[in-house]
């Protein structure tokens, strides 16, 4: 049992670096240069057993004999008996402004109980966008990302062989029909919503252009009216502009997962004067059983009576911990250097600092 008396709790090593600009293409996105997600659902032929259950999975079954007779092969429902083959699922993503004839790569995986994808090939799977075309051909063989073992009475799973890629195993067939050259400006979209980084990039911009092009239309766009410029390339202006340094601003923020006992805090945390302490109880339940039995020649039988003996203990503690007003980031880091404070009791401390109202930043919990 241990007692841990402290202020603020953080992740075990945090690593310091002064503030350094960073280019706008690495904060924000750039309207109309994006990817579009591709879907498709195809059949994986060649494994080694390992495939699905015909009549557990009666959509292979279905898929299967479909695609036997597209090639002229007739077939019954009897005679479909093959474990060699499963129903997947096919995932990519289509590059902004890719072209006919362009390969992208596919991530595939299993939607029967099929037990693993090692050795499989993709057969011919066309992929379709949200709006119900198809904009890639998927074809291959598949690389899993595990291996399943298994016996009469075990079986050892290393990884998730029920899923894997295909390298440029896709093959892009229709384009995305934008014509960049005929847009009038550009929005450029910020990953974090800030006001103060979205003025930062329209001054920087509007300072390297030497002329008002940019506004910073809310706290997540900025618009570019680059047609100011003249009869300019867009290409080499965005090429221009996403290259610009600023300096980016982030609301201080605390990110806590539970499932790891991680926590990670930006430098703009701040906490008001406060004390916390903090103690471990313990419990102990133990069970005993008595026997009780009659006097020798009294009527009566013997019995069992349980018993049962609880404590809980406490650690003496050593006092608050207290803190001053608006307590820097190396404030909290030196003492809980200095405390060798576990993660899980700092995620409690923290809770508990921000319920307070001591925590001078957004609490986020995983």
């Amino acid at each position: 049992m241990k007692g841990i008396f402290l202020i603020l709790a953080m992740l075990f090593s945090t690593v310091f670096a002064e503030a350094t600009p960073v280019r706008i293409k690495d904060l924000a996105d750039f309207d109309g240069v994006r990817g579009n997600d591709l879907v498709g659902y195809g059949l994986v032929v060649g494994l080694d057993g390992t495939g699905d259950s015909m009549r557990n999975a009666p959509f292979t079954e279905e898929m299967l004999a479909g695609f036997l007779e597209r090639l002229g092969v007739n077939v019954t429902d009897d005679a479909l008996r093959s474990k060699n083959v499963a129903a997947v699922i096919v995932t990519a993503t289509l590059p902004e402004f890719a072209r006919s004839g362009s390969r992208i790569d596919a991530s595939v995986s299993t939607i029967g109980d099929a037990k693993s994808l090692l050795g499989g090939t993709l057969v011919m799977t066309p992929l379709k966008a949200a709006d119900g075309n198809i904009y890639a051909v998927a074809q291959g063989s598949i690389i899993a990302g595990g291996v399943s073992v298994s016996g009469d009475a075990a079986r050892v799973v290393e990884g998730v062989p029920t899923a894997g890629k295909i390298p440029v195993g896709a093959r892009v067939e229709r384009e995305v029909s934008f014509d960049f050259s005929l847009i009038n400006n550009i929005r450029i979209a910020l990953r974090n919503a800030d006001f103060t980084t979205a003025t930062r990039i329209e001054d920087a911009i509007n300072r390297d252009f030497r002329r008002q092009i940019a506004l910073a239309h809310d706290s997540g766009t900025v618009i570019v009216g680059f047609r100011q410029l003249g009869q300019v390339n867009p290409s080499r202006v965005l090429s221009r502009i996403e290259n610009i340094l600023i300096q980016p601003e982030n609301r201080a923020r605390v990110v806590i997962d539970h499932k790891t006992g991680t926590i990670v805090m930006g430098d703009q945390v701040r906490i008001s004067r406060v004390a916390v302490s903090q103690g471990n109880l313990t419990l102990k339940v133990s069970e005993a059983l008595q026997v009780s039995q009659p006097n020798p020649f009294a009527i009566g039988e013997t019995i069992t009576v349980p018993r049962t003996y609880a404590e809980i203990g406490d650690e003496p503690g050593i006092g608050f911990a207290e803190v001053g007003s608006e307590a820097s980031l190396g404030d909290l880091v030196e003492g809980l250097n200095a405390l060798g404070v576990r993660p899980r009791d700092m995620i409690d401390i923290l809770k508990s600092i921000h319920s307070a109202g001591a925590l001078h930043a957004d609490l986020v919990v995983e």
